[in-house]
């Protein structure tokens, strides 16, 4: 069983400025208590499974969603790092890709420490489907960045054999994906490496909560949302711990502490209006506009953190079609699906 700290009271006063977007969604509200159940069961296992149930659970597709086979190929492989080791990618690409193809860099979400490259399954695979190649790094506690920046380096200096153009990168990741990929952005322009021409930030980590700048941004969703279905404070709070257990003000971990965001890539930032992240999202989609970067926002009232994993939802395919458009306006690929 994970151990979790108690939310403490969920009274905001006054209502957050964008409180309204807590507002159940209809379509999400006769969901909500199986979701909770099953949530609540998943959090009383004991860590092994815990950790197991994360990487067996099959993924929630829509029925439009490309089929391995018939609109694309999935291939997995190993990528080399700073470490010495060799980490796991999943390659998607569609059967008749296109030369040159643009690179979709995904890091999948699940806190940093748990889930899969199956956890923004429907994504990749809709991605994939407009002619582009996607690559979802393994993340491994405490050197994930590190990790997705040496894939990000092996994928430029093997862009021959992955069939990519290495000038026409677009990073992206869901939760803690979407944290891993606001970094990758910062990280290739104080690095110098070119190519990435956009960033994707679904419901994105962008700030440990014990350093986020409240006097600048509104943060009322961390309380307001503290007992959210799916992720809820106390367990955001327990995968801070995993993933930063010294809380340190690091903007390598906190994307929004960052004191320069000007010349980065332009980026679409998705937050749901029913998570305890959704003012963090919102902050840093300011803070990139403040610093002359193009911003997308997309915001899903009434619906929890990670509500994409369930396809039934009409806000779902806005989701995923927010993601292929915006990739297509990046890198000026067309859908093949």
């Amino acid at each position: 069983m994970v151990n979790l700290k108690s939310s403490g009271s969920a009274s905001v006063d006054p209502k957050p400025q964008y409180g309204h977007l807590s507002e159940i969604d209809p379509e999400f509200a006769p969901l909500r208590e199986a979701t909770d159940a099953q949530f609540a069961q998943l959090w009383e296992m004991p860590m092994d499974e815990f950790k197991t149930a994360w990487l067996t659970t099959p993924p929630a597709l829509p029925p439009n969603c490309p089929v391995p086979g018939k609109h694309i190929e999935i291939v997995d492989q190993k990528a080399p790092v700073r470490d010495g080791t060799q980490i796991g990618i999943r390659i998607y690409r569609p059967t008749k890709p296109q030369s040159g193809a643009a690179l979709y860099l995904k890091a999948h979400g699940g806190g940093w420490v748990v889930g899969s490259h199956e956890v923004e399954e429907a994504e990749n695979r809709f991605v994939a489907g407009m002619g582009n190649v996607i690559v979802g790094a393994g993340i491994q506690v405490s050197v994930a960045i590190n990790d997705c920046f040496d894939v990000l380096k092996w994928c430029k200096s093997n862009a021959s054999s992955l069939g990519i153009n290495p000038e026409r990168i677009v990073v992206g990741g869901g939760s803690a994906g979407g944290n891993i990929a606001a970094v990758l952005a910062q990280m290739v322009r104080d690095e110098k490496v070119s190519g990435v021409v956009g960033q994707v930030l679904n419901i994105p980590v962008t700030c440990h909560p014990k350093h986020f700048p409240a006097d600048k941004y509104e943060y009322g969703s961390y309380q307001q949302n503290k007992d959210a279905s799916v992720i809820d404070a106390p367990k955001m709070d327990w995968f801070w711990d995993q993933y930063l257990p010294d809380a340190t003000a690091e903007h390598y971990a906190s994307p929004l502490l960052a004191k320069d965001l000007s010349g980065l890539a332009p980026a679409l930032v998705q937050v749901a209006g029913l998570d305890p992240l959704r003012d963090e999202g919102l902050a840093y989609a300011e803070a990139l506009r403040a610093a002359g970067v193009s911003v997308t926002v997309k915001t899903y009232q009434g619906l929890p953190h990670g509500f994409y994993m369930f396809p039934q939802l009409k806000a779902t395919d806005a989701y995923l079609s927010t993601v292929v458009d915006f990739i297509k306006s990046c890198v000026g690929a067309s859908s093949k699906i």
